[in-house]
């Protein structure tokens, strides 16, 4: 493995906690929310954002996890 492939790996598996983090807060905000208000909660607006994120940062996982297309003719 490449220096590059292997830098690309390592911020590959930072971007997966990063990830489960986002995740972690999400339920978080979700679980507040049904604290306060109970059966009347609603989705919070700071979870969506925090989905949106999570979502983007596995798309960026993927992207970095794809094998690199053959250039040869």
């Amino acid at each position: 493995m490449s220096d590059v492939e292997q830098q690309l790996e390592d911020l590959r598996e930072r971007l997966i906690a990063i990830a489960e983090e986002l995740a972690d807060l999400g339920i978080a905000a979700i679980q507040s929310a049904i604290d306060e208000d109970g059966v009347k909660a609603q989705r919070p607006e700071i979870e969506k954002r925090v989905t949106r994120a999570r979502r983007s940062v596995e798309k960026a996982v993927a992207i970095i996890g794809q094998q690199p297309e053959s250039t040869t003719i």
